[in-house]
């Protein structure tokens, strides 16, 4: 097994692939509930996904866990930079997924009106402890999508995400950095 440094180098390069991410997922360990509590600023892991790209695009922030109950699984940023919560759309989903032509970077005013057309003080997710590729962990369930994120803990401060997709066979994959406010 290749070291946890050479794997986190090879994720920031353009061509990780599905099987070098979750041989690195796989080797993380698991997280509690708890260590997720607060708010955590994202990155997308290219992979040769249909979102790859996407999240970025759009102004995506993040997440933010208040507690197991309440979570608010997309954070995105307005053009002065203020954070907000956006609902997750089922319908804008599917539309996303197919047409890639949302990613190109000129269309990020486009996006950046559409998420300020979702935006929500209300919980849109919950956190529970799973089973996922073998090993138990804190996962978000969407509310309103048949979506689970999973995480593994890469150190303190910063964990690693698999988007698991029921419509998708391919997972995403992401970091989350803790937001020390």
């Amino acid at each position: 097994m290749e070291t946890l440094d050479k794997l986190l180098t090879i994720l920031q390069v353009e061509n990780a692939t599905t099987a070098t991410a979750l041989q690195l997922f796989d080797a993380l360990e698991p997280v509690n509930l708890e260590f997720m509590f607060g708010r955590w600023q994202g990155s997308g892991i290219p992979t040769n996904h249909p979102m790859d790209g996407l999240l970025e695009a759009s102004n995506w922030f993040g997440k933010e866990f208040i507690d197991a109950e309440n979570v608010h699984p997309l954070l995105f940023s307005d053009s002065q930079g203020k954070i907000f919560q956006v609902a997750p759309n089922p319908i804008a989903m599917n539309w996303v997924l197919k047409l890639p032509i949302l990613k190109n970077k000129s269309l990020k005013p486009l996006l950046i009106l559409i998420n300020s057309l979702l935006k929500t003080q209300t919980s849109q997710a919950r956190l529970r402890m799973m089973e996922y590729r073998g090993k138990v962990s804190a996962t978000m369930i969407y509310d309103y999508l048949p979506i689970n994120d999973s995480f593994r803990r890469v150190d303190d401060n910063t964990v690693f995400g698999v988007m698991d997709f029921k419509t998708l066979p391919q997972p995403f994959f992401f970091v989350l950095r803790r937001c020390h406010n």
